[in-house]
């Protein structure tokens, strides 16, 4: 049974005005709306207003999406309101992108298909053959993109065809270790997430977990954020650590690290598709969840 069966949600932003938090109650109060659960958050930096609110439809008869559609669209006008309407029993079209290694998409594909990620895995695009066994099982189309120097504006061609043919909302990068370009990155804006090791201090490279073992690192960690130009520099959804001490091999360092990855991973996928994240410059708001 789908969690988010009549459950829907309204979000957006606009410039901070008296009366918005106004217009969104009195809005669905008109069409026998209730609100039960509301985030806000005005940012005294940028001047915006941020708000979320989860409702369901407790009137006698039928709810029309199309009817408040248009209601709060003519009322939200005046407020230079950016907003959207969404029903979150709607899974999200999702497209994996990965190389060699397994644990973020295994876990990925594990929580779609017993619906603890309420998203539609379409497709896995990667630049090695490996995986495509774990693709087969959970019956997801494999495409093996191999990537070189004089073939990636190719094959990024053909992963931006892929992507646009399975109509995806979002697009995950669960360990795919090439960079987008600039242009992929930003008609990706808002909508790819990616996933990396975060180990203090910063160890860049070849064998990260092997540096930071000689280092005798006491926490690693992770940072799922949104894509951007600036490589590992997207706004942060969600970020996770762990403890670890001087018994640590590197074979464990990275053990737990992937299993930080995937947790984290998993937490933002989460977070992006019940809305509760926004863009906010180069910061995000994330409105907490369950």
């Amino acid at each position: 049974m789908n969690p988010y069966k009549n459950t829907y949600v309204l979000t957006g932003s606009s410039l901070t005005k008296l009366g918005v938090l106004d217009l969104i109650i009195n809005s669905l109060y008109r069409y026998e709306c209730y609100a039960y659960e509301m985030h806000t958050f005005n940012d005294a930096d940028t001047g915006r207003f941020f708000f979320r609110v989860e409702f369901n439809f407790v009137g006698d008869g039928e709810f029309s999406e199309e009817a408040l559609r248009k209601q709060f669209s003519d009322r939200a006008e005046a407020f230079e309101i950016r907003w959207d309407l969404s029903d979150l029993a709607t899974p999200e079209k999702v497209v994996i992108l990965v190389s060699q290694y397994d644990h973020c998409m295994q876990d990925i594909l594990h929580r779609s298909s017993t619906g603890a990620l309420n998203i539609e895995v379409l497709a896995v695009i990667s630049n090695h053959s490996e995986l495509k066994r774990l693709a087969d099982w959970y019956e997801v189309p494999y495409y093996h993109l191999p990537v070189t120097a004089e073939t990636k504006a190719q094959q990024e061609a053909h992963m931006w065809e892929i992507i646009q043919h399975c109509e995806a909302d979002l697009v995950l990068l669960a360990r795919y270790m090439q960079i987008l370009s600039e242009e992929m990155c930003k008609k990706l804006h808002g909508r790819a997430i990616n996933i990396h090791h975060s180990l203090l201090p910063g160890f860049k490279g070849a064998k990260p977990y092997h540096q930071a073992y000689e280092k005798g690192v006491k926490l690693v960690g992770a940072t799922a954020h949104y894509v951007s130009e600036d490589l590992d520099e997207g706004p942060i959804i969600s970020q996770g650590v762990e403890p670890v001490d001087h018994t640590y091999t590197p074979e464990l360092l990275v053990a737990k690290g992937r299993d930080t990855e995937r947790l984290v991973l998993a937490r933002a996928i989460k977070l992006h598709v019940e809305k509760r994240c926004f863009l906010n410059g180069n910061k995000t708001v994330v409105f907490p969840g369950h």
